[in-house]
C-alpha cells in the first residue's frame, strides 16, 4: 500500500484544516495524556507542523490522582518523542476539590497548559487538544441527561480563543488505528473501564454501545453532526444577548437594569443575558436554576425576596430595577 494507513492520513488531513493558513513559525502546542487520541494527534501536529514550518511541542499534565501518575507522565513524554515532537514539558498539578474531581482535574489542567504557554511566548501560540467525534456524542449526551440549554447541547468547541480541537470529525476508533498503524503505544486509561468510574466513562462503556446496537453506528455522527447545527444558532442567540446589553435596559448603575425592557426582550434572548449580565458582575458559573430564578425577578415578580447566586452574590428587584450586587459591595457603597 503506497502513502500512509488511511487513518494516519485521516488525522494529518484533520490537523492542516483546523491550522489553516498561520505565519511560519508560529508555535503549535499539543496537551497529550499518552493516550491514543493526543498521542495520534501530537503525530500528526509533527507532521503537519514539518511540512509546513510550524514549531510544535507537547505538554503532559501529570494530576498525581493515581499512585503512578509520574511513570505514566514519563511514559507519554517518550511516545510524544517517539511521534515527532522533540519539545517536551510535563506540568505537576494540584487538583483541588471544588465542583468533583473531574471538573477540578480539568480545571487544574487547562491552568498549568495555559501558563506553559504563556511562558514560552512565541507567535500567537495555538493548543491542540484531542477531543474526538465520540467526545462530542458523548458530550451531548450528557447535556441531555441534565436537561440543559443549546448552548451545553451545541458540545464541545471546535475553536475557542487559542484552543483548537482537530479531531472533532475523527472517530475515536481512528486515532486507535493510527498509533497501531505508527508503532506508537498508546496508554489507555484504567478509569475508562472501571464500574464505579466517572460518569462519562459508564457512558462510554454502556450506553453508547447499547445506542449503536439499537440505532446503528450512525448515532455517533448524529449527536456530533447535530452539536454542530446547535453550535452555530448558540452563537447567533449569544451575539443577540451580547448586543441587547448595550441597549438602555441598563440604568446608571453598572449593576442594575430596567425590568421592563428585560421582560420586552425573547426569552431566548432575555434568559442568556441575564446569564451573561450576573457572570460578568462576577457570580458564576450560574445554572439553569440561577437563571431561571433570575428569570422570576423579572417577568413574574409577586414580591419575591433576594434569590443567592454563586460566589456570595445576590439579585432583587428594587423599584422596577434587577439589581445584582454582592453584600461587601453594598456595605461600601455612601
Amino acid at each position: 500500500m503506497s502513502g500512509p494507513h488511511p487513518a494516519v492520513a485521516a488525522c494529518r488531513v484533520a490537523v492542516r484544516d483546523a491550522l489553516g493558513d498561520l505565519e511560519l513559525g508560529t508555535r503549535i502546542w499539543v496537551a497529550c495524556s499518552g493516550g491514543p487520541d493526543s498521542l495520534a494527534l501530537a503525530a500528526a501536529a509533527s507532521y503537519v507542523g514539518r511540512k509546513h514550518g510550524y514549531l510544535v511541542g507537547a505538554i503532559i499534565v501529570d494530576h498525581g490522582l493515581q499512585p503512578d501518575s509520574a511513570v505514566v507522565a514519563e511514559r507519554a513524554a517518550h511516545e510524544v518523542r517517539r511521534a515527532g515532537i522533540h519539545t517536551v514539558h510535563i506540568e505537576k498539578v494540584i487538583v483541588g476539590r471544588s465542583g468533583g474531581q473531574e471538573a477540578a482535574a480539568r480545571e487544574a489542567r487547562y491552568t498549568a497548559l495555559e501558563a506553559r504557554i504563556d511562558r514560552e511566548g512565541g507567535l500567537a501560540p495555538l493548543l491542540l487538544t484531542g477531543h474526538t467525534m465520540d467526545d462530542q456524542a458523548e458530550t451531548v449526551l450528557l447535556a441531555l441527561a441534565r436537561g440543559s440549554g443549546a448552548r451545553a447541547l451545541s458540545g464541545i468547541p471546535a475553536r475557542r480563543g487559542r484552543i483548537v480541537r482537530p479531531f472533532l470529525n475523527v472517530r475515536r476508533k481512528d486515532t486507535m488505528m493510527a498509533c497501531e498503524a505508527l508503532g506508537l503505544d498508546p496508554w489507555h486509561d484504567p478509569t475508562n473501564t472501571v464500574e464505579d468510574g466517572p460518569r462519562r466513562s459508564a457512558l462510554r462503556s454502556k450506553v453508547m454501545p447499547a445506542m449503536i446496537e439499537v440505532l446503528g453506528p450512525g448515532v455517533v455522527s448524529g449527536l456530533a453532526r447535530s452539536a454542530a447545527l446547535l453550535q452555530a444558532d448558540a452563537d447567533e442567540l449569544d451575539r443577540q444577548a451580547r448586543s441587547a446589553m448595550g441597549t438602555s435596559v441598563s440604568t446608571v448603575r453598572s449593576d442594575e437594569w430596567r425590568c421592563d425592557m428585560l421582560a420586552a426582550l425573547p426569552d431566548a434572548i432575555r434568559t442568556r443575558m441575564l446569564k451573561m449580565l450576573a457572570e460578568n458582575r462576577g457570580a458564576g458559573p450560574l445554572t439553569a436554576t440561577h437563571v431561571a430564578a433570575l428569570d422570576s425577578l423579572v417577568t413574574a415578580w409577586k414580591g419575591q425576596g433576594a434569590i443567592s447566586l454563586p460566589g456570595g452574590f445576590e439579585a432583587r428587584r428594587e423599584y422596577g430595577r434587577l439589581v445584582i450586587s454582592h453584600p461587601s459591595e453594598e456595605e461600601r457603597r455612601p
